[in-house]
């Protein structure tokens, strides 16, 4: 397991357009026909980035982002500014990964 520093968000992404809010933690819900205003200011395309498992700072912008229009694609919005790593459960003494455990199934 390896804790990895994520590079900033890029200025042409949701991301950085969530931070410059200035809110540490949101639920943004543009489903309310009356959020129209909303609706339309989160249509236009931004980079989203994605992490996961796997995380690539050296490929990070075609690794990770992908063109996104929020309301077109998602219902709402989670924004959480600042998160911590998980800590994996340990494993029981009996058992040991493979090299390709790590990557399945794409490690097959």
């Amino acid at each position: 397991m390896l804790y990895k520093d994520v590079q900033p968000s890029r200025p042409d992404s949701w991301e950085r357009q969530f931070l410059k809010a200035g809110v540490p933690a949101s639920l943004t819900d543009w489903r309310d026909p009356q959020r129209k205003d909303l609706r339309q200011a989160l249509s236009r395309p931004l980079l989203e980035r994605a992490i996961g498992v796997i995380y690539r700072p050296e490929t990070e912008r075609s690794s990770h982002y992908f063109e996104a229009m929020l309301a077109e694609q998602f219902d709402a919005m989670v924004w959480i500014e600042q998160t911590t790593p998980v800590t994996a459960l340990p494993l029981p003494k009996s058992q040991t990964l493979e090299p390709e455990d790590e990557t399945f199934p794409f490690g097959i």
